[in-house]
């Protein structure tokens, strides 16, 4: 089942300074993580039941940083938060999505993660997210 949409990605060149325009708005960065596998670092604003995430790419070669390259700061995923990620990618494959992911990895906050390729989903990139507190 998907429960609600867990974030918002935002791709940014400086986390620092993004994190000065968004607490600007009066919103509060309440942790900041690294996440080497993914080569990025991570800001998440708590927004109600939902979040966002800005992410600084770690290295040149991440797929932040190459997406920044090509299209410039900004959205860069929505994350949809599910039950049972491993039973959505199931079902996803069988009915002939385009998966990035065909099995969970870990992310930001120890969530499991999948990404849909956004051919799939028209333009968008799609992540689905389990938390352990859902």
């Amino acid at each position: 089942m998907i429960r609600k949409i867990d974030h918002v990605g935002i791709a940014v060149k400086n986390l620092e300074e993004a994190m000065k325009v968004w607490e600007g708005l009066g919103l509060k960065v309440e942790e900041i993580e690294e996440v080497p596998d993914q080569k990025v670092r991570t800001a998440i604003i708590h927004v109600g039941e939902s979040r966002i995430e800005l992410l600084e790419p770690t290295a040149d070669d991440s797929p932040i940083a190459k997406f920044i390259a090509k299209r410039g700061e900004g959205i860069h995923h929505i994350a949809l938060g599910v039950d049972n990620i491993e039973e959505h990618l199931e079902k996803l494959k069988e009915e002939g999505y385009r998966l990035i992911d065909e099995q969970p990895r870990i992310g930001a906050g120890g969530a499991k993660i999948a990404f849909i390729h956004p051919k799939a989903v028209t333009g968008v990139l799609l992540e689905l997210c389990e938390r352990k507190e859902e």
